[in-house]
This record gives C-alpha cells, sequence and structure tokens, in this order.
C-alpha cells in the first residue's frame, strides 16, 4: 500500500523546518550554530559572524492595498535588524533580492528601496547586494542580513534556566490590532458606494505605526549591555509571545510560568481589541509582529532589570516537568499553546490545528 503524503499545513512552518534540517550535520569549524535561532553564528576571526534571512511575499505577508511600498520596503529590513539585536548582536550589512512582477514600474521599486535606504541610514547598516528577478506572482523580498557580536556574547534560544526571570520589552499586540484595524478599513472602502471614502484612523495612530513602521529595540539592548546584564537566553517576538516562549523553554528543555496581569497591553491596543470584539490578551499571545525582545535573565539580575524603562518581568522559568503556563488573574494555569502566525494555513484560512512546540 503507498504511503500517504503528509501535507505540509499539518506540520506547520517550524514543523516543516525541524523536519528538513534535522539530520544536517555541521562540516566547518567555522559554523558555531545552523539552523534554529533567530540568526545563525559564525566565527571568523576576532567576532562571531551572523546571519540571518526574510522572505516576504504578497498576498502572503503583506497587502499593497494598504501598505505604502516605503514603509514595507523601511519593514522589511528592520525586521532582520531586530533578529540580529534579538541574539545580542549588532547589524552590518545587508543583500537585498527581489521578484518584480510586470504591474511595478521603475519609481514603484524606487519608492520601496527608498524605505530600505532609509532604515539602513537609521541603523548605520550597509546595503551591500542582492538580485532581481521577474515574477509572475507578484513582489517578492528577500533580505539577508549579517551582523557581529563579541566571542561569546551572542545569546541564544537554548540557555534559559530555572528561576531565571522571563522579560519582555515594550508593550504586545499592538502591531496585530493595527493589521485588524487596516483590514477592517480596507474592506468597508471596498464596499462603501461613497467613491471619496475615507477611512478614519484618528486615536490609533501608535497601533497603526507598530503595524506599517516597527522599529528594532537596539536601544534595550544598548541598555543591557550598559548594566552589565547578560541573557541567558533571547529572541524577537515576530511570531506572537506564547509561540515564542515555547521556543525558549523547548530549545532550554524548561518550562514557565507567566502572569497575565503583567503582560504589558498599550491602551490603544486594549480598546481597538474591545471594539471589535478581541480578546487584548489574545491579541498580546498570539498576535506576533510586534519585534520587541523577550529574553531570560539570572534571578540575581533582577535589581538591574527591575528599573529598566520600557522593560517588564512578566514570569519566571521552571523545571521541564512543570511545564509552561500563563497564570491568570484569580491564579489559575491555563497550559500556554502556540497559536501564533502560521505561513502554512489551509487555502480556506482556516489555521492548522495548534499544538505545542
Amino acid at each position: 500500500m503507498e504511503e500517504k503524503e503528509t501535507e505540509i499545513s499539518r506540520l506547520g512552518e517550524f514543523g516543516l523546518i525541524d523536519r528538513l534540517t534535522r539530520d544536517i550535520v555541521l562540516k566547518n569549524e567555522s559554523t558555531r550554530t545552523g539552523v534554529g535561532d533567530d540568526a545563525a553564528i559564525m566565527y571568523y576571526g576576532d567576532n562571531e559572524v551572523l546571519v540571518t534571512t526574510d522572505l516576504l511575499l504578497e498576498g502572503i505577508h503583506f497587502d499593497l492595498r494598504y501598505v505604502p511600498l516605503k514603509h514595507l520596503g523601511y519593514k522589511a529590513a528592520v525586521v532582520n535588524f531586530s533578529d540580529i539585536y534579538a541574539m545580542m548582536g549588532t547589524p552590518r550589512q545587508i543583500t537585498v533580492s527581489l521578484g518584480i512582477s510586470s504591474r511595478f514600474t521603475t519609481e514603484h521599486i524606487e519608492a520601496l528601496y527608498s524605505g530600505i535606504r532609509l532604515a539602513c541610514e537609521k541603523y548605520g547598516v550597509d546595503l551591500v547586494g542582492g538580485d532581481t528577478s521577474a515574477s509572475v506572482t507578484g513582489l517578492v523580498i528577500s533580505i539577508t542580513c549579517l551582523g557581529d557580536a563579541k566571542p561569546g556574547d551572542a545569546v541564544k534560544r537554548s540557555g534559559a534556566n530555572p528561576t531565571d526571570i522571563i522579560c519582555v520589552s515594550g508593550d504586545l499586540g499592538a502591531a496585530y490590532m493595527g493589521l485588524q484595524l487596516l483590514e477592517r478599513e480596507n474592506n468597508v472602502a471596498a464596499h462603501s458606494k461613497d467613491k471619496n471614502f475615507q477611512p478614519d484612523f484618528s486615536g490609533r495612530e501608535y497601533i497603526l505605526e507598530r503595524q506599517l513602521k516597527p522599529e528594532a529595540r537596539r536601544d534595550i539592548v544598548a541598555i543591557l549591555r550598559e548594566k552589565g546584564v547578560a541573557p541567558t537566553s533571547m529572541m524577537d517576538v515576530s511570531d506572537g509571545l506564547s509561540s515564542e516562549l515555547l521556543h525558549i523553554c523547548r530549545d532550554s528543555n524548561v518550562g514557565c510560568r507567566v502572569y497575565e496581569e503583567k503582560i504589558p497591553i498599550d491602551y490603544q491596543t486594549a480598546i481597538t481589541a474591545e471594539e471589535m470584539h478581541i480578546s487584548p490578551l489574545t491579541a498580546a499571545l498570539n498576535g506576533g509582529e510586534d519585534y520587541e525582545l523577550l529574553f531570560t535573565v539570572p534571578l540575581t539580575d533582577h535589581r538591574k532589570v527591575e528599573f529598566i524603562n520600557g522593560v517588564r518581568e512578566i514570569g519566571y522559568i521552571t523545571k521541564p516537568e512543570l511545564g509552561c503556563a500563563l497564570v491568570t488573574h484569580d491564579g489559575s494555569e491555563i497550559r500556554i499553546h502556540s497559536r501564533g502566525w502560521n505561513a502554512f494555513e489551509h487555502e480556506d484560512g482556516n489555521a492548522t490545528p495548534a499544538t505545542e512546540k
């Protein structure tokens, strides 16, 4: 009997990556770590070299009906910088490769590049190369970023230990609610009989900016270095807090307890979520694209991080047998599941069943 083939949607993005890369054996001494973190680590001479790459597809990762090309270019670059900062590194260079369909003009691509160049200027990163090709599926953007860290300074996901404090920068759920707002207003405009319809975003500027023009948290990395705090594990929140927590706990072979009341949620995020009948906590746990830093520090560093502006202590690491749980306001514990972004959801829009990573 012929063996049934496995649909990619059953594995999900990270399950597919695990299956494709689990048997890879590193052969070069210069390769310190490969697949599995925000960036790979290589060693050449005096510094460790960090490498990360992102692929963005029109219709999957962005919608040009409401995303300006300049903002898209800026965001495409910054999310790569964020991966380098999420390992306590410094981004240095990027390459940009584009797949361009015939509906785009030279001016369109110039607008995209103006955003990329603006991000590079702001973060001190050099654009050093790339490639272009024709595309039959809209716009495709692939950016690779190289960064560096001093030997031993790069922080991975696998170093968390029981009793470590779990910290997160900024606030969560804002980017997700910004996306929901954009999609709602775009839908209203598409069905409006008023040809001059203009969406009303007044009072929602913060969540829109978090979605359209995110920033990498190099400021937090700089403060941690200044205070002599060496995180035991770290990653950026791109797929949602729940997903990232499970990544750290799985790779570190630990459990965690996170407190609902301590998860930082901005006022605009909460109000917009309630208006749309979405739980603000759900947006914070599962929304993604916040690009804040999630990290763990030893209990002995509590005083060093307690008063850092923009950093919140939200829980602690436990022994693995205790599992991963959210502690609610009434003291109940709810098992954390990964319900963040899944790049391989079913075509009918229904996400694949969430499973713990």
